[in-house]
């Protein structure tokens, strides 16, 4: 039999569909340069130039292999969300009073489709040493605390994704505490998205963020951020945070990710930590249609810790995946990871966990485990923890399981005279609990707690 040859100008090859998409943004954005910040024009021209050469996002490569990259490429989005187009009808206080905490004491910002909104945050009276703004703020009204935060040479363009948000991004936070201050209040930034667009045409908005975040030698501080909006809203959401942690500073850091069932979401962290340093993180992934987190931490001195602590829930058509790179290059740092995921519905989860241990990284101490539910027949998870480990003279072990509840425990509970769907929430809230408890304050471990109860209650229809 013999196949027909096909036209080459009718059939789109991957790499052309990727190389559009993304032009398609860089020709769409109005982005002028800024005048304040010579170093972040050559730093965006730089990132526009590297995502010409960007290698091609598909399934062959390890870090996307079970990820539906391809779907993205498929919708339209729009990028020009200028400051009349927040959509304050379709997002508004009223939504925010449903995720803030008003029992917590706290300093807040709001950020509304990418754009910081002042008049919903509350950063008054910061104690001396303490900048808390927002990227465009800062770039309007003191240029010179971000001189060297933007290289033209940045590694983090090597991943299109960045690559566009280092080209196009417009606001984000700018949070800097000085040497030895401690922060006696929590800090909330609410992300609050929506589809708003200026023309049918579109899918959804693009919406790019970019947080710098920078504690000097002995500072501590407590930040949470909350990622929400209204359901069936469908947008891009793609936020970078870069973190350095000078010597003796402490970072405890919750991340709660509960967008609409349409949404997209990539979130890059970048944490460099420099002599006895503490790093904690706690991350929470509940909502998105594609949910995609990667952690990347760097000890750049000795007896440096990082605890990184997540949970996710999957749904009916939800993937979420996470991907963690730690990287032990100096002697004496701990490191601790500990994930675990409850998927409840015909969604994917993929857990991609690395821990590199470097030659000279004598005495690392690190633990990697990854530990999944399947509460349905037809759920999925991909799960990867992996060691390299090229000193000999370190403690370190990774592990994971996958599995089902244990139906002698759902009939202990029932022989009690609970009924069988509330016996495997209950187990299923027992699963989760210590990741809850990685939560130091009490307010936000209530708040999460509640959440995970009322997406527990989804199992009864989305198990078998």
């Amino acid at each position: 039999m013999t196949v027909p040859a096909q036209n080459p100008q009718t059939v789109k090859q991957p790499q052309m569909q990727q190389q559009e998409w993304f032009q398609h943004l860089l020709e769409d954005s109005t982005l002028a340069d800024n005048e304040n910040l010579v170093s972040l024009n050559k730093f965006r021209l730089s990132a526009r130039q590297s995502m010409k050469t960007a290698p091609v996002l598909n399934r062959k490569q390890e870090a996307w292999r079970y990820n539906r990259v391809d779907e993205i490429f498929k919708n339209n989005f729009d990028l020009k969300l200028d400051a009349e187009l927040k959509d304050f009808s379709n997002i508004n206080e009223a939504i925010i009073e449903n995720h803030q905490l008003p029992q917590l004491n706290s300093l807040k910002l709001v950020f509304v489709n990418g754009c910081f909104d002042k008049a919903m945050s509350n950063i008054n009276h910061l104690p001396d040493g303490v900048i808390l703004s927002s990227i465009a703020a800062t770039l309007r009204e003191n240029p010179e605390l971000l001189n060297g935060w933007f290289k033209a040479n940045d590694k983090y363009a090597e991943q299109p994704f960045n690559a566009l948000n280092n080209a196009l991004f417009k606001d984000g936070m700018y949070l800097h505490i000085g040497k030895r201050v401690k922060l006696d209040r929590p800090i909330e930034i609410i992300y609050l998205n929506s589809k708003k667009t200026r023309s049918l045409q579109h899918d959804g908005s693009m919406l790019l963020t970019r947080n710098i975040i920078h504690l000097q030698a002995g500072a501590s501080a407590q930040l949470v951020e909350y990622f929400i909006s209204k359901q069936n809203n469908k947008y891009f959401y793609n936020n970078v945070t870069e973190i350095l942690l000078a010597e003796k500073a402490q970072l405890k850091h919750t991340r709660i990710q509960d967008e609409s069932r349409m949404a997209y979401h990539l979130s890059s962290l970048y944490v460099s930590q420099k002599k006895h340093s503490k790093y904690h993180s706690s991350s929470f992934a509940f909502g998105g249609c594609w949910a995609k987190t990667d952690y990347k931490v760097e000890f750049e001195a000795q007896q440096s810790e990082c605890d990184l602590y997540g949970l996710y829930t999957v749904g009916n058509q939800q993937l979420i995946d996470f991907h963690l790179d730690v990287q032990h290059s100096v002697p004496s740092c701990c490191s601790r990871e500990k994930f675990k995921g409850l998927i409840y519905g015909k969604g994917r989860a993929v857990f991609d966990g690395r821990i590199l241990v470097a030659k000279q990284a004598q005495h690392s101490d690190a633990a990697l485990t990854n530990d999944n539910l399947l509460l349905v027949k037809d759920a999925e998870v991909y799960t990867k923890p992996q060691l390299e480990i090229y000193a000999d003279d370190v403690k370190c072990s990774h592990g994971t399981t996958v599995g089902r509840l244990d139906p002698q425990q759902v009939f202990y509970l029932r022989s009690r005279g609970i009924d069988e769907a509330h016996a495997r929430r209950m187990l299923c809230q027992g699963f989760s609990e210590d990741v809850v408890e990685s939560v130091e304050l009490e307010e936000v471990r209530i708040y999460l707690a509640k959440k995970i109860a009322s997406t527990l209650n989804e199992t009864d229809q989305q198990t078998v």
